[in-house]
């Protein structure tokens, strides 16, 4: 739990429950608890209400309604957008609510004159009495009603002025009505107008006035199907908009998905091209090409179909499944096809030659498939949100490729049947100097293979330091969650010192706008004049501003990209000397935190002043910048916000018959804004203010030229009852998890990780920290400490369940050590790749990891299942090692280059998502490149090695035991 308590009187309490909870229940449950705390509040508090409601995901767009010509002012725009569109947006479906940043809605103003009030001898409550008493909901009831006389011939409605509608019904309340026939109305006393319910934000678009509409949707909904909805109704609705009022959608996030899907896409079909070129090249017929590039679709549409059922959605993260399938699915097929053209080369007619085949594959395809499929179990049911990320990556590459097992051991082969012919093999041109090459790579592979089986010590000393280098790279590799994306947007929050009004603010933020909108690569500015995104309250001396960058394609410059960006513009930021003007990223998962960067919450556990805790906290902020692995370290918790406290003399109060109830009335009334009721105007309810005048309340002098009416009727001035002094207190008061708290933001330094940057704030927190202050994780970092252990545990059950299934398959304990050991050499593959390009061991490279688990033993167990069956037909160890090396060697070899290839794409991503795709790509193709090298090398020598132990194992238990010699007697 979290929560916020602002100046303003506002009170934010935030419940998170585990992704697993039913928000349902979880809403139910917390409804229950706010009715028992109901009765405790009070009544002020009762009066306005506790909504209660789930909060939707990170805003979908943003609305922008402004008038071109300046014909409309702020007030105006954002009462036309809340009265004509608000209502309209928040019913189309997908959509969970529609909110108006920097609302100003109206309300009935009553600007109070305090001399005239004094004059007449009224105080601020006879006026809100007066409003009370005349401004009612009036229900006269009706003539006649029964039960009536039977005679009763007629029944009649009874209406009645009940509340008032406009300025002018306002102005005439009448206050004090003397016997002489005089009165005092309310606009003796006070200027009426129909103004702004909160003055304290704005909402303004490239510096000119806008009424800022969020959209945010339904966690189920679909956020392209919402936004194009969203479009539609604003195009109707625009058609009826007075002259001089456009919109415009200024801020889309589904531009993000869109290009990042289109992007994909395009990911998808050159890897596709890749693969297909690969296989031919390699099979070098275009008979023997069509059978594994059919087997790319047949797979991909029948992901789709099964996708559907499973109710995922076309996402980034199914594309990324998607293109890893692809190299994938050909496998199968690949195999099939490659052996049933060596039995065609050795005079079998297509048909012989494919029953041929397929008696000596069958057996490797089912494997590989069910290994592949078993690795990815444990993924598939990974809790919280590591485990959904998984489970779409899981259910797409399970699903494909489990078809292509299929097409593999169905259409495959009824297709070389019908279609293949004996190779005819070229004579020269490129594909002959390819094939030329293959055959002296396949002799120079027999070599090696040949020289470790034989020089046994050398090979398990090679084999040794892999998994050294692999136990270093592991440990030293950053770690990471969810890379940060360029998504289109920069947010910004400003803040001046405290205690600086709305005016001050308003000059800054001109300033600010300036900037962003000469700055190259930014297309347009939202500002929220009076609120802070990072405490999430409205306070007069901060900005949150949204800095939309243009399109990807039209930013294709490194100068224009995400981080030149902000480069650019921080130090003309830090120029500003007025304010702290903090620019930073959105979190990489929409809802989840408030920035990109790391959130971390100091908590004091002995509830200590805030003055205590800004005091540890500032200098827990000065040691964490210190740190290198860690930059931009700051928090927007203070606890020296200039205040005035009011020491009423209560005895003093009571001895002149003054209420205490009455003083703070008048406070509140004049100098505060004092909701009295409500009105009705436009077909909606708006609230009803008294306050007094700007010119009345701009000083702390001010207070003392009130007065309050005493029992007696005396006019008494408040500088006799009260004083009022200066003090230092916070802005806002933080909780989390019931121990008062701040919020620190940051981000990894360039060149680290967001797990070192973690790493590296728990650390200054060990030694910084004194005694009765601790730490917790909130947000994308949560989330990242819970996803690193998730991880590792699914990383090791898949291993596992690999390795148990061969043990099933092979009915050896030994056997497929030899093939999980290969596993090792990919790993190490992976690590390196992502340690020369600097990627942190993320989410997407972690499933990568996993990935690979399946592809390594999949390119053993071709190796391994030949060598197994030939050692069963009364081979040697070693002649059986080496026979199947040599034969499956132009399989693996095809397979794997056509997955390596085919993931290229990923590793050179650019454009809108790359970070993910380069993260998953660089992963698999540097882990499958280093198992093609080494890794399949070494799986000859280890079968070998294996076999022997099981065999010397086995002969052993045999031997029959020696027979006793009989006993002397």
């Amino acid at each position: 739990m979290s929560s916020k308590s602002a100046n303003d009187g506002s009170y934010t309490l935030t419940v998170t429950f585990s992704i697993e909870t039913d928000g349902d229940t979880a809403q139910v449950n917390v409804q229950n608890r706010v009715s028992q705390a109901m009765p405790k509040l009070p009544e002020e508090v009762k009066r306005q209400g506790v909504p209660r409601r789930k909060p939707p995901p990170a805003c979908l767009m943003v609305i922008s309604v402004y008038s071109p010509e300046g014909t409309y002012d702020s007030i105006f725009l954002s009462n036309y957008s809340s009265i004509n569109l608000l209502d309209t947006l928040s019913r189309v479906k997908g959509v969970s609510k529609v909110s108006n940043l920097g609302a100003r809605d109206y309300s009935m103003r009553m600007w109070l004159e305090p001399d005239r009030l004094t004059a007449l001898g009224l105080t601020a409550s006879d006026v809100i009495a007066a409003i009370r008493d005349q401004n009612i909901q009036a229900s006269p009831g009706a003539i006649g009603q029964e039960p009536a006389p039977s005679s009763q011939q007629f029944q009649y409605t009874l209406t009645a002025q009940g509340r008032l509608a406009d300025v002018d019904q306002f102005k005439n309340i009448i206050l004090v009505a003397n016997s002489d026939g005089s009165v005092v109305r309310l606009r003796d006393v006070a200027r009426v107008e129909l103004g702004a319910e909160n003055y304290g934000w704005y909402g303004q678009l490239n510096g000119k006035p806008a009424a800022l509409l969020a959209v945010y949707q339904l966690p189920d909904a679909n956020a392209l199907d919402v936004a194009q909805k969203i479009r539609s109704e604003m195009d109707r609705l625009s058609q009826r908009f007075p002259q001089d009022l456009k919109y415009q959608i200024t801020y889309d996030t589904t531009l993000y998905v869109e290009t990042s899907i289109r992007e994909v896409v395009i990911t998808l079909l050159q890897a596709l091209g890749l693969v297909v070129f690969v296989v031919f090249i390699f099979l070098q017929d275009w008979r023997s090409t069509l059978i594994p590039a059919i087997a790319i679709p047949v797979s991909l549409i029948g992901t789709f179909a099964a996708l559907l059922a499973f109710g995922f959605t076309i996402n980034t993260i199914s594309l990324f499944g998607l293109i890893l399938a692809i190299g994938v699915v050909v496998d199968d097929a690949i195999v099939v096809v490659e052996n049933v053209q060596r039995h065609l080369a050795d005079g079998l007619s297509p048909p012989d030659a494919t029953r041929k085949a397929m008696e000596e594959v069958t057996a490797p395809v089912i494997a590989t498939t069910l290994v592949l499929l078993a690795v990815f179990v444990p993924a598939a049911f990974t809790p919280g949100l590591t485990g959904r990320l998984f489970e779409q990556f899981a259910a797409t590459i399970s699903v494909a490729v489990a078809l292509s097992s299929i097409n593999a051991l169905t259409l495959s082969p009824a297709l070389c049947a019908t279609l293949l012919r004996p190779p005819n093999p070229a004579r020269r041109g490129p594909l002959a100097w390819f094939e030329r090459g293959i055959d002296r790579t396949r002799k120079g592979y027999n070599v090696v293979v040949r020289a470790l089986i034989r020089r046994a010590v050398v090979a398990i000393a090679l084999v040794a330091a892999v998994f050294g280098a692999t136990a270093w790279f592991g440990m030293t590799t950053p770690t990471g969650f969810i890379p940060q994306e360029d998504r289109g947007s920069i947010f910004i929050d400003m803040r001046l010192p405290d205690g600086a009004a709305l005016p001050r603010t308003t000059a800054v933020l001109g300033e600010v706008e300036t900037i962003l909108e000469n700055t190259p690569g930014v297309a347009n500015v939202i500002a929220v004049g009076g609120y802070s995104i990072l405490q999430g309250t409205v306070v007069p001396n901060a900005a949150f501003i949204i800095a939309v960058l243009e399109p990807w394609d039209e930013r294709d410059t490194p100068e224009l990209g995400l981080r030149a960006i902000m480069q650019n513009i921080a130090p003309k930021f830090a120029a500003i000397p007025q304010a702290v003007i903090i620019p930073f990223t959105p979190p990489p998962i929409p809802g989840l935190g408030t920035t990109g960067g790391f959130e971390f919450v100091l908590q004091d556990t002995e509830s200590r002043s805030p003055q205590s805790l800004a005091s540890v906290l500032n200098g827990f902020i000065f040691a964490a910048n210190g740190e290198p692995q860690v930059t931009s370290v700051f928090s927007t918790f203070g606890a020296n916000s200039p205040q005035l406290f009011i020491d009423v003399n209560r005895q003093l109060a009571k001895t002149k018959g003054v209420s205490i109830e009455d003083i703070f009335t008048v406070l509140n009334a004049n100098i505060g804004a004092y909701y009295v009721n409500d009105f009705n105007k436009f077909g909606r309810v708006y609230r009803v203010y008294v306050q007094a005048e700007a010119d009345r309340r701009s000083s702390p002098e001010d207070i003392g030229k009130l007065y309050v009416r005493s029992a007696g009727g005396e006019m008494v001035p408040l500088r006799s009852l009260v004083t009022v002094s200066s003090v230092l207190g916070p802005e806002t008061i933080e909780r989390y998890n019931m121990f008062r708290s701040a919020t620190v933001n940051g981000n990894p330094a360039p060149g680290y990780s967001s797990g070192q940057a973690i790493a590296a704030m728990e650390s200054v927190a060990r030694t910084s920290l004194p005694d009765g202050y601790t730490y917790e994780w909130t947000g994308m970092s949560y989330e990242e400490i819970k996803a690193g252990a998730a991880s590792s545990a699914v990383f090791v059950l898949s291993f596992i369940f690999a390795y148990l299934f061969l043990v099933a398959q092979y009915e050896s304990w030994t056997i497929p050590v030899s093939v999980m050991l290969s596993v090792v050499f990919a790993i190490l593959g992976a690590f390196v790749a992502l340690k020369l390009s600097g990627v942190a061991l993320n989410t997407y490279a972690q499933v990568g990891l996993i990935l690979l688990i399946g592809l390594a033993a999949k390119n053993a167990i071709l190796i391994v299942e030949f060598a197994k069956e030939k050692r069963e037909a009364g081979e040697s160890i070693v002649d059986a090692a080496e026979n199947a090396a040599s034969l499956r060697f132009r399989a693996v070899l095809m397979t794997a280059l056509s997955f390596i290839l085919g993931v290229l794409p990923l590793v050179l991503a650019t454009g809108a998502v790359p970070q993910a795709r380069v993260s998953v790509g660089l992963t698999v193709f540097g882990g499958m490149l280093l198992a093609t090298i080494l890794g399949v090398t070494f799986v000859p020598f280890l079968f070998v090695l294996l076999q022997r132990m099981r065999e010397s194992v086995k002969s052993k238990k045999a031997e029959p035991p020696p027979a006793s010699k009989p006993q002397q007697t």
